[in-house]
């Protein structure tokens, strides 16, 4: 275990008129027993994954062949990798601050942080894994088993990879949310191009990326804002100088301070986990649909009452009929006016209505005469999946219009979303293993390669060490607002809340800003999305034109 004792290294930047800083201990050797686990732990997660798919599409009856397996198993191990790199790349903004107040050494900090980002993940609602994936083209989502399904798998995933280590490697708090999100606008705007003409594909889905991508431009603002303000109330309410002042040597924090800035640390830790890994669980889930389907693109778990499900189907598709005026529209039909209601963005119209009554009575059918989704079968899965897909989107496309009251009454907008809650439970689930491996990935990822990032936080954002209030007001900051937007759903920034958060305290506490790091900063929030996009959509282009040429379909 290293010491808790700080160098005279000066930071990084001095000669270009940032003050000379004292930086802790983190140069810390790897202990081989911690590398062992380390490894072995790997190895376990990998396998543990290998043998639960393994399991379950026996249990069902799948037989995979040699080639699936081998793509499965690589898009599995790039979707981790993702998680892994996720892990190192945004979470060192949660141990700065206490690797910088002297409340934990570097290596405790790191691998407490790890643990919290595992509990994270494990008690993570999922909701926000489904919606990532509805940012994603319609018909990739409908046909994620097709070649140019997993073409963009692979580009959006290597993409993000590939940008996240670039901005690590030159320590800049780049957004791993924000690479990820750039690389899914970037396959899809790819997809619009390269499909011109041909008719039913659609690009991004650029109403779900609007309310995405606002969120993300919003968070640092309020994040730097939220910080400033926190800290410039807890200076008026809690008067302990010791709070506003630095370290002093190695000496630790008073055991009450100490006591926030860990629970700050655990906080940021845990509510990043809960969010960003839920971004690598929807992505996988869609690698296991594709490749997968029978074992995976229904809930075949007790979850789902088919008796009560089928019951909200019927009652739901009569309340879409009474809305749906004359116009009545034929099970092909149907499903086509749903896609083409999901890619224009316009649900609200009597032909859609009547599209909706259509499919939803097929969902009724279909799961009635099975008895379960248990017991539906190998050839009838993916049409069932795509059903259910079709009209819970539509379905909440229509409950979102800004009209809505004007045409369905309060019992009916009950009787639709109790239907949306069944299709969600019986399609937007998330195996208890998926949330292990994520999990795993994340927390192994938090423990390695966060020098670079820590250092950034803990030396270049603000013009003074880090004192004990600026650590707290920003990381109480960060962990309230990623909670917040885990209870809506939404995709948010740990790297923009915090390293803005920090920016924010460091302005209300009189140290002022080191303007070179935050102008690089915001260089690369900016160049992030185009440079992304261009690279997720170059990668799909590449890998879509070797499967043309090697004749897949």
């Amino acid at each position: 275990m290293a010491s808790n004792s700080f160098s005279t290294e000066a930071l990084p930047g001095a000669a270009s008129g940032a003050p000379s800083l004292d930086r802790p201990a983190l140069d810390v050797p790897p202990n081989p027993i911690g590398r062992l686990l380390f490894i072995l732990t790997i190895i376990g997660g990998l396998g543990f994954a290998g043998y639960s798919i393994a399991s379950e599409t026996a249990q069902v009856g799948e037989t995979l062949a040699l080639a699936t397996i081998i793509l499965l198993g690589v898009a599995l191990i790039i979707a981790l990798g993702f998680e892994f790199v996720n892990g190192f790349h945004d979470t060192a903004n949660a141990v700065a601050t206490v690797i910088y107040t002297n409340s934990m050494t570097a290596p405790v900090a790191v691998v407490w942080s790890g643990f919290f980002n595992f509990l994270g993940v494990m008690l993570s609602s999922g909701a926000v894994a489904y919606s990532i994936v509805t940012l994603l083209p319609v018909e990739l989502i409908l046909n994620i088993g097709s070649a140019a399904g997993f073409a963009m798998i692979f580009a959006l995933l290597i993409a993000a990879v590939l940008w996240n280590l670039a901005t690590w490697f030159v320590g800049l708090p780049n957004s791993s949310s924000h690479a990820l999100i750039g690389s899914i606008l970037g396959v899809g705007l790819a997809n619009q191009i390269l499909s011109a003409g041909a008719g039913a594909t659609s690009g991004v889905n650029w109403g779900k990326a609007q309310e995405v991508l606002t969120g993300l431009a919003l968070a640092p603002l309020i994040g730097f804002g939220t910080a400033l303000l926190l800290l410039l109330i807890m200076k008026r309410v809690l008067r302990n100088p010791k709070l506003y002042t630095k370290p002093e040597g190695n000496a630790p924090p008073p055991r009450g301070i100490r006591a926030l800035l860990i629970f700050t640390c655990t906080a940021v830790s845990f509510a990043h986990g809960g969010n960003d890994g839920q971004k690598g669980m929807g992505l996988i889930m869609l690698i296991l649909i594709g490749c997968a389907p029978t074992a995976y693109a229904l809930n075949r778990g007790p979850d789902v009452n088919a008796p009560a499900f089928v019951q909200q189907a019927t009652t739901a598709a009569s309340v879409f009929a009474g809305h749906a005026g004359s116009a009545t529209v034929p099970l092909g039909t149907a499903r086509e006016i749903l896609a083409s209601a999901l890619k224009t963005k316009s649900a609200n119209d009597p032909v859609v209505f009547a599209a909706v009554d259509t499919v939803s009575r097929q969902i009724a059918s279909t799961v009635s005469g099975y008895g379960s989704l248990a017991n539906v079968p190998s050839a009838a899965t993916s049409r069932l999946r795509n059903d259910l897909y079709l009209v819970l989107d539509t379905s909440k496309l229509v409950t979102k219009g800004k009209n809505v009251h004007a045409t369905f009454s309060d019992p009916e907008l009950k009787t639709i979303a109790d239907f949306q809650k069944g299709m969600e439970a019986s399609t937007r689930f998330i195996p208890l293993w998926v949330k292990i491996a994520v999990a795993v990935a994340l927390g192994l990822g938090t423990m390695v390669g966060w020098k670079r990032i820590v250092i950034t936080v803990g030396e270049k954002i603000g013009k003074s060490h880090l004192t004990y209030g600026m650590g707290a007001s920003a990381e109480l900051t960060a962990a309230t607002m990623i909670l917040a937007a885990d209870a809506f759903a939404l995709p948010v920034s740990t790297t923009h809340i915090l390293s803005s958060g920090v920016a924010g305290a460091s302005v209300a506490s009189g140290a002022g800003l080191q303007m070179r790091t935050i102008l690089n900063m915001a260089l690369a929030w900016l160049l992030t999305l185009p440079a992304v996009m261009a690279l997720a959509g170059g990668l799909y282009w590449v890998g879509l034109s070797v499967i043309r040429a090697m004749g897949a379909a």
